[in-house]
């Protein structure tokens, strides 16, 4: 999220999200830019950083939803990418220099062999050219500047790995399910090694951050063109939406009220866990370090967390 900017000239109260398919060749910054001086939100970011070099789902927060981005980029993230097999580069997708060639290239059952190798906890080597800090300088400045940091292993999880066409045999496209952390150009990387040759990632295109998918993106080109409309509002999704991954507690209006002050509650005598429609959710234990959004009704009035038999908040939502 970075520092707080100061609103532009005549910006307006908007509380939401924004699905943006985001063009190639643009940077996530440059498309919030866009959008900032296209909306005047009060307030804008993003969840979940997209290079240049790739398209797809970018969510946009504004207003009180920029309190709510950390929860969005934890959510899994799916991507649809091709692997270009016979060369390395320095970046590990089409942007770098080529610093590796082999002649080998896998058959379609080889790669089908190796994909349960990248499934489930594996480590992963973060790409030299990642926003990763090393000493406190960013490893893609180091890179650049020829020192090429050796960044260490991590553990990462990788829900689903497939396959999806093999248009010819230089080439592979494949869709990925994976966690926070993960890096498909790595990914791509290390699948070509372990085939027996290198490869790179020449395109990459992510379908969905967490509840949002494809379905409910909107071209950016499309949105600047609706302007400060009441056509462009209607795409904009709810608070709460990225938020669909934490349970919901009802609470009575004094109690809300009390939560908007900052003050915390007991937890003995809410109404209960409910769905984001208001019904009646499954019991589950509210232990110390659980994290909840407190709901008055359908309208979400905080991030709180159980401390000690009290529900304090974390993150007041003025809506």
């Amino acid at each position: 999220m970075g520092r707080r900017r100061k609103p532009p000239e005549g910006a307006s109260r908007l509380d939401g999200w924004l699905v943006v398919d985001k063009p190639l060749g643009m940077t996530s910054a440059q498309v919030v830019a866009v959008l900032r001086r296209t909306l005047k939100p009060l307030r804008i970011g993003h969840a979940g950083t997209l290079d240049p070099l790739a398209s797809g789902i970018l969510p946009v927060a504004l207003g009180e939803a920029t309190k709510t981005v950390a929860y969005a980029m934890d959510g899994d993230k799916t991507y649809r990418f091709t692997l270009k097999f016979g060369e390395q580069r320095s970046t590990d997708d089409a942007e770098g220099e080529a610093v590796a060639t082999s002649p080998n290239r896998p058959e379609t059952e080889e790669i089908q062999a190796v994909l349960g190798n990248f499934v489930g906890q594996v480590r992963q080597r973060p790409p030299a050219f990642s926003a990763l800090k090393v000493a406190g300088r960013r490893a893609y400045d180091l890179a650049r500047a020829g020192e090429a940091p050796e960044l260490a292993e991590r553990t990462i999880e990788i829900k689903e790995l497939i396959l999806i066409s093999r248009p010819d045999p230089d080439q592979a496209e494949f869709s990925v399910t994976c966690g926070k952390g993960t890096y498909v150009r790595a990914l791509a990387r290390d699948i070509a090694l372990a085939l027996g040759t290198v490869g790179h990632v020449a395109a990459l295109r992510r379908t969905r951050v967490g509840a949002f998918s494809e379905n409910l993106a909107i071209a950016l080109d499309n949105l600047v063109a609706l302007g400060h409309s009441a056509a462009a509002f209607e795409h904009l999704l709810p608070v709460e939406t990225a938020l669909d991954d934490i349970p919901a507690l009802a609470l009575t209006g004094d109690q809300a009220a009390l939560l908007r002050q900052g003050r915390a509650i007991a937890v003995l005598g809410t109404a209960g866990l409910v769905s984001r429609d208001g019904d009646a959710g499954s019991p589950a234990p509210l232990s110390d370090g659980t994290v909840l959004c407190a709901m008055e009704g359908t309208r979400p009035v905080a991030l709180a967390r159980i401390d000690a038999g009290l529900l304090r908040p974390v993150r007041v939502l003025n809506l």
